[in-house]
């Protein structure tokens, strides 16, 4: 039984660790007027009938805080480049100067710091969520365990240190969350 217990806190374990990730992914791609190369995740471009990942057909880089460039190894691939970034529709507008394309970071207006701390804190609670569904998930096998013959003093220390492991997880969606209102807020 012991060792089902493992397998149970090792899955949980791993259910929250993806959980606090995807909310990571999801704030990387949140624009809070710094350039980043994770703007562009996500993108894919039409690489000769493929549809490919933007990073795989370029190199994208952040010479400054303010612009993004992405450099594709084939000139041949500015313009299909050009239209996936368009139509990602992520409100920023490519600049194809022939060589390399140019995405100049706008500043953010106080409004729109206003919408990205509500979309943060969604995100947040999302990833909260999550986190609470691995919990029942979690207890769920504990009590099916109970039933097959696990002592309650094991089901209830077991069930203790899930509720741990979710307010561990639960601190730490928090922390990023946090770090990324600051980083939102930061004029």
């Amino acid at each position: 039984m012991n060792e089902e217990i493992e397998i149970i806190m090792e899955e949980t374990i791993d259910r929250m660790k993806e959980a606090t990730n995807h909310l990571e992914a999801e704030l990387g791609k949140l624009r809070a007027g710094k350039a980043t190369p994770t703007l562009l995740d996500g993108i894919s471009v039409d690489y000769y009938g493929v549809n490919t990942p933007l990073n795989q057909v370029s190199n994208v880089n952040t010479p400054d805080a303010k612009s993004v460039i992405v450099q594709p190894w084939e000139k041949n691939m500015l313009g299909p480049i050009e239209k996936a970034i368009l139509a990602a529709n992520i409100g920023l507008t490519p600049m194809n100067n022939g060589e390399i394309i140019r995405i100049n970071i706008p500043p953010l207006t106080e409004e729109r710091r206003t919408q990205l701390f509500k979309v943060v804190k969604n995100e947040g609670e999302s990833a909260k969520i999550s986190i609470r569904n691995s919990r029942k998930w979690a207890n769920d096998e504990l009590k099916k365990l109970l039933k097959e013959g696990l002592s309650e003093d094991n089901e209830k220390d077991a069930e203790d240190k899930v509720q741990e492991l979710t307010n561990e997880y639960t601190d730490i969606v928090d922390e990023i969350v946090d770090a990324k209102e600051k980083d939102i807020m930061t004029v």
